[in-house]
């Protein structure tokens, strides 16, 4: 999961941030909420790879964290939606080709 804020006040840095969150989509990320992408993996080595990519393309100024956590981490979260809002994205099949 990639966290992120990121600076909008001028022009130029809302370009910035635009790239980022394309960036996080070609890459396979989902949008979870405006600043909170979520991408599933095979295993911790393509997490960690995927992390170093996405360190390497933060804008100036921009602030990103990434979590880790497993399959059984990720089952026990607990989201809460209002009246008609869709619910978290299903976990992926492990070998799901795009």
């Amino acid at each position: 999961m990639a966290l992120f804020d990121l600076p909008v006040l001028t022009p130029e840095e809302r370009k910035r941030a635009t790239k980022f969150r394309e960036s996080l989509l070609d890459q396979g990320f989902c949008m979870m909420q405006f600043s909170c992408y979520l991408k599933f993996t095979a295993g911790k080595e393509q997490a960690e790879a995927l992390a170093s990519k996405i360190g390497a393309t933060v804008p100036s100024g921009g602030k990103v964290d990434v979590l880790f956590f497993t399959d059984r981490q990720y089952e026990a979260i607990r989201s809460f939606r209002g009246t008609g809002q869709r619910g978290r994205p299903e976990k992926p099949n492990q070998l799901q080709l795009f």
